[in-house]
């Protein structure tokens, strides 16, 4: 996340990353689960509602990896001002009556995803579509869960490398 948020930094954008685990890691998906699931998601959405509310006023552009990419989208769809949304390797659930205003929002995700059912992106993208938003999705055919991190056995240069120039001229565009 660090490095993610140095290149975003790097390339003029400014990054709040905030540690809605309070300093605990994991080395397993499995353990990172768990630390998940003993927090509770609603906790880590109090932590991150939190952690932003200082700064909404501004018209963030929310982004999130993963389990966070969760937590960024219900931030976003929760904000008026918001003023895009950037998912890299996951997405959340959505209220059958969610409603944004032209939200854009751009999605970058493994395919197949390994930690998605068959068809969970068609249906997403129907209900954001139906929520109001306008949304761009990216696929990568073969890469892994967590392709954008060069540190993990995921890592998909080329995917990577597409991801972040794709995301950054995104970001130019909503002014993020």
């Amino acid at each position: 996340m660090h490095a993610a948020a140095e290149r975003l930094r790097a390339a003029g954008h400014e990054v709040h990353v905030p540690d809605l685990y309070e300093g605990r890691t994991a080395e397993t998906v499995e353990d990172g689960m768990a630390i998940k699931d003993e927090i509770g998601h609603e906790e880590l959405l109090r932590r991150a509602v939190t952690a932003v509310a200082p700064l909404s006023d501004r018209g963030l552009v929310y982004a999130g990896f993963s389990l966070g990419a969760a937590i960024a989208q219900n931030l976003a769809l929760g904000d008026e001002k918001a003023r895009g949304l950037l998912l890299l390797h996951g997405t959340s659930d959505l209220a059958e009556d969610a409603s944004v205003d032209e939200l854009p929002v751009q999605l970058h995700v493994a395919d197949p995803d390994p930690f998605e059912p068959h068809d969970w992106l068609n249906a997403w993208y129907l209900r954001m579509g139906r929520a109001g938003a306008d949304v761009e999705v990216h696929r990568y055919p073969g890469a892994g869960h967590l392709f954008t991190d060069p540190e993990l056995a995921d890592y998909d240069k080329e995917a990577a490398e597409t991801t972040w120039r794709v995301a950054l001229s995104f970001l130019e565009e909503i002014g993020g």
